[in-house]
């Protein structure tokens, strides 16, 4: 694990501390619902935890630790561009110390400094009571604080499979949470406003605080010494920052070009998504340029070697994607060299984006077999009908054939007009593929089968389709652009499917196949009409089975297993 991976490692943590500490600190404020007394007996178990010294030595450690990785990863960056999210997030970090400052200071350290007894009835009454407007300061804290918090848990956990299924209750509690603990808050403002009519009440509660005009004037001194020492820190940090590029500036400048031609310079050790951000290039980052979701990779156009070795932490995730050679991260690469990038993702990328970690959604060349099905007479058919019954019909007919597809194991890929192209092997072995498109070839017969009876009353003439399927080398990967990018494939093979899909109709069957396809499946076909045919744009005929109805396709054999490393055939049943 490398330096920087530790340091985001310790970041994380010490964050998951402080969110734990905000969270049990609203949960005791929520209790001001129930009344002053309720907040009193939960602020006992807060103390029994947050000031057992065990307690406070991780909080203060982890506040300390939190503050000073943020000020290095201030400095360390080579752009103070950002996503307008991310600059928020920032920005609320660096108010929270300002916001909390008298609060923190007025509460554990006036009652460690002053002995002064910093119970509920003394923050209620002194900011609720007696200075409402620093009540207001308290409750923007409270926001401020949290949504620094949410933001930073948000970051880490959408890059997570599951947090699209939670997303919605997570939301929920982020948004019920503060609202708890303000409401109860206010409920104990009130009931203090009252019993604080009552001159005994009160000068019980004085007494009890034991507050002096010394503590009150050390409280506020403390707290506006905290703020200006987070002024300070931060604006030394963005001066330092700016000697660094200055001095880096003068020692060496990379250029860095870009697919629409622009090229920029940049001092040598930033990174290539810290270029873009700087020369407003858009760039797809979901993780904040973390190293953590490769939504930001890129390809490298031309000599690769010439580049620095990525990270033990990049390599984990480029390793994580099967990423070919020449796919870097640009949060982590840091060029020493003139060099020419490609961004792989388009700059909305969103988080799911992250997940995908198949070799192929970045382009390669797979053997695989590709499916072609076609209605016929469609057109006809949708004269004279309403358009409601054309999409109710259709959608139909694509659901049966999508479920035959993917129940076979394979890739519904997309549905051209009244036609549906499926790709089997993609990430599976070849043979295997093509007994699965010839599996889903048969079940999308049956389906049509069903589905013509379902529909009897509404046809005039039962629905009839051509197939066709073919195997052969392809290149797949992600195609396309922005909302339509989706996995597909090109080449040959898919024309020549494609192309074999017409054949059916001019040799009046529902199933042409390749003799590949057969070979590959380990199916014998003798039984059916074997043709050579010239397949439209390829050289050469084509050995193709023609087969009148998919059903009758023979029973496939049993599909291969490996046997410590032997490949052989699975018993008979």
């Amino acid at each position: 694990m490398d330096t920087q991976h530790r340091l985001q490692q310790l970041r994380l943590g010490s964050g998951l501390v402080l969110f734990g500490f905000l969270v049990t600190h609203f949960l005791n404020h929520a209790l001001g619902l129930a009344g002053l007394e309720a907040m009193e007996w939960g602020r006992t178990l807060f103390v029994r935890v947050w000031r057992h010294p065990l307690g406070t030595l991780v909080l203060y450690a982890a506040f300390a630790l939190h503050a000073t990785l943020v000020l290095h990863a201030l400095y360390r960056r080579r752009a103070l561009r950002m996503p307008g999210i991310e600059a928020l997030q920032v920005a609320l970090g660096f108010l929270v110390p300002m916001a909390i400052a008298t609060h923190v200071i007025g509460t554990r350290g006036a009652h460690e400094m002053h002995g002064v007894a910093d119970r509920y009835a003394y923050v209620v009454l002194s900011t609720f009571v007696f200075d409402w407007r620093e009540g207001l300061v308290q409750a923007a804290a409270v926001l401020i604080a949290w949504t620094h918090a949410v933001l930073g848990l948000y970051f880490w956990l959408r890059l997570k499979p599951w947090f699209p299924r939670f997303e919605r209750y997570l939301f929920a509690v982020a948004l019920l949470l503060p609202a708890a603990a303000l409401a109860g808050y206010a409920g104990a403002g009130r009931e203090a406003a009252l019993l604080a009519q009552d001159p005994r009440w009160l000068a019980q509660q004085t007494a009890l605080m034991r507050v002096t005009p010394e503590a009150i004037e050390w409280v506020y001194a403390m707290a506006n010494r905290m703020r200006a020492l987070t002024f300070v820190a931060v604006a030394v940090v963005l001066l330092a920052r700016l000697v660094r590029l200055s001095w880096q500036r003068r020692h060496g400048i990379v250029r860095i070009r870009y697919p629409n031609g622009r090229e920029v310079r940049v001092a040598r050790g930033s990174t290539v998504l810290a270029a873009s951000r700087l020369h407003g290039i858009p760039h797809a980052s979901v993780c904040g340029g973390r190293g953590r979701c490769s939504t930001c990779r890129i390809r490298i156009a031309g000599a690769a070697a010439e580049l620095p070795p990525p990270s033990t932490s990049e390599q984990h995730v480029l390793n994580r994607l099967r990423a070919p050679a020449g796919v870097r991260l640009a949060c982590q690469l840091r060029p020493t060299g003139d060099l020419a990038v490609v961004p792989m993702l388009p700059a909305a990328a969103q988080a799911r984006e992250a997940y995908r970690s198949a070799a192929h959604l970045a382009g390669t060349e797979r053997n695989i077999a590709i499916l072609f099905a076609d209605l016929r007479a469609f057109t006809r058919f949708s004269e004279g009908r309403l358009p409601y019954d054309v999409v109710f019909v259709i959608n139909q007919y694509f659901r049966a054939m999508g479920q035959a597809i993917e129940g076979a194991g394979g890739r519904l890929d997309k549905f051209i007009g009244d036609g549906v192209m499926a790709l089997f092997a993609v990430e599976a072995p070849i043979e295997q593929g093509c007994r699965s498109a010839l599996e889903a070839a048969r079940g999308m017969s049956l389906a049509l089968d069903d589905l013509n009876r379902l529909l009897s009353p509404d046809l005039r003439e039962p629905l009839r389709m051509g197939i066709g399927i073919h195997a052969g080398p392809a290149i797949v990967g992600e195609m396309g652009y922005r909302s339509a990018i989706s996995v597909t494939a090109m080449g040959d093979a898919v024309n020549a499917a494609s192309r074999l899909e017409g054949v059916s109709k001019e040799l009046g069957c529902q199933l042409v196949l390749s003799a590949r396809v057969a070979e590959l499946a380990g199916v014998d076909l003798a039984a059916f009409p074997r043709h050579m045919v010239q397949v439209r744009g390829r050289a050469g005929e084509l050995a193709v089975f023609a087969i009148a109805d998919a059903r009758d396709l023979p029973a496939l054999p049993p599909a291969p297993v490996r046997r410590r490393g032997i490949r052989v055939s699975a018993p008979p049943a």
